[in-house]
């Protein structure tokens, strides 16, 4: 087996483990916890079946791309929830050393593309990389309200959090779902604050 393709084999069994890190967030139907590997995968689902909807034009391969690899950083740093209780600052560094060594398994071009990808995810600031952020949110807030409010109870997450932590990102990228969500999620928090 040539070099390369030993490398790029040892990429994808090592992937492998984002099937075990376990989410915050359930499934739609609430009866267990997603992992990230699911995670993924539905949003890139989103990507490709909503592109058209983004605020503004989009290349969805790249989209897609960004959201297949945007969590691969939780095999070594774990799933840190938006509304949960950690250290922003050393989820960043625990998230970029996971990003040198799980890239740095590929060769040399494909771990300077997947990183590249990634960090370009992370910064938010194209307009690919901004309707995959929006997307990266959305999905947990459809899940929480399919399955009664699902995590939302346990980080007793207020709609004030919702706005500021989610809200605030999917509207930059995807304002028309948020436009959709919004009414469903006041619905939500009325009806669980009566």
């Amino acid at each position: 087996m040539s070099n390369r393709l030993e490398r790029q084999l040892n990429f994808l069994i090592e992937v492998d483990k984002l099937k075990t890190v376990t989410r915050g967030t359930t499934l739609n139907d609430g009866s267990r916890r997603e992992n990230s590997a699911e995670h993924s995968w539905h949003i890139a689902l989103y990507a490709l079946t909503m592109a058209e909807h983004a605020e503004r034009p989009v290349r969805v391969e790249r989209v897609i791309k960004m959201l297949l690899l945007h969590d691969v950083v939780e095999i070594d740093a774990g799933d840190n929830p938006i509304h949960g209780n950690h250290d922003p600052v050393e989820m960043e560094q625990l998230e970029q050393a996971a990003a040198d060594r799980i890239f740095g398994l590929l060769p040399a071009d494909q771990r300077d593309d997947y990183r590249s990808l990634w960090e370009e995810f992370e910064a938010a600031e194209s307009d690919d990389a901004i309707f995959a952020k929006s997307l990266d949110r959305v999905q947990p807030v459809v899940a929480n309200l399919e399955s009664g409010g699902g995590s939302w109870h346990e980080y007793q997450v207020t709609h004030e959090q919702i706005e500021r932590r989610v809200g605030v990102k999917v509207r930059r990228g995807f304002p028309k779902i948020w436009s959709l969500l919004k009414a469903r999620i006041d619905d939500w928090f009325e009806t669980e604050h009566r």
